[in-house]
């Protein structure tokens, strides 16, 4: 059921943004979930993000395409070997060739467009700082900052009509946590998608460190892994 409360959910179609349209929804927000087609390796993501928020009652899902492969930089949009096989120290050790330049910033914003033209007051994010990935903009003061810029740089914002909010209810939860709180709300694992490098099928490859990261977490969360791996690892 549709409420006055709308929110802007960023949806990858992965676990984490999945578990946090759950959490919204939960809290009594009318979720529009937005995706980005942005010249990503392969679309098996935006298959998944649609297939979640179809699942998920949504009120929009929006898919709009701002082509980060024409700027390059990231194993996720050029010809750049994907890491696998990294242990965690490994994976902290640095910012991994998976980052995509500034990606966050140029999504959040344009969730805070559709937000201000929703009239919506709340952005939801599922970054995250605890199995952390190297990401610059997953840290908590990240999120606080582009708060602040969301309020200097918005008609509403200026007007005092609203107070945006981005919210990252996600940030000090372990993939576990996040799991057992996306089942207890219901979430179906089994339709998203996480891999940074899946197989022509769409098959996660089971060794880069989204694949890690996500299968330790549902072995500590003792919930059964659905995804569908190229392997037995």
């Amino acid at each position: 059921m549709e409420t006055d409360k709308k929110a802007v959910v960023l949806s990858s179609g992965g676990l984490d943004s999945s578990t946090v349209i759950a959490i919204a929804k939960d809290q009594g927000y009318t979720v529009h979930s937005l995706s980005f087609f942005y010249g990503q390796r392969h679309a098996f993501e935006l298959e998944a993000a649609r297939k979640v928020a179809g699942a998920m009652g949504v009120a929009k899902h929006l898919v709009v395409e701002a082509d980060l492969k024409k700027i390059g930089g990231s194993a996720l949009t050029d010809d750049i070997e994907v890491p696998k096989s990294r242990n965690e120290a490994e994976m902290a050790g640095e910012i991994p060739v998976t980052y995509v330049p500034a990606r966050n910033t140029v999504f959040l914003s344009y969730a805070l467009a559709w937000a201000e033209v929703l009239g919506a007051s709340d952005i939801f994010i599922g970054v995250n700082a605890v199995d952390y990935s190297g990401y610059p903009d997953c840290r908590p003061e990240y999120i606080a900052a582009f708060e602040r810029m969301a309020n200097l740089a918005t008609k509403a914002g200026v007007e005092g009509k609203t107070v945006l909010r981005i919210h990252a209810p996600l940030m000090r939860m372990t993939k576990a946590d996040i799991i057992r709180k996306g089942t207890e709300l219901g979430v179906d694992y089994g339709i998203t998608h996480s891999c940074y490098d899946p197989s022509p099928e769409g098959l996660a490859c089971g060794q880069c460190d989204s694949c890690l990261l996500r299968k330790k977490g549902f072995a500590e969360a003792g919930v059964p892994d659905p995804t569908r791996y190229v392997r037995v690892i």
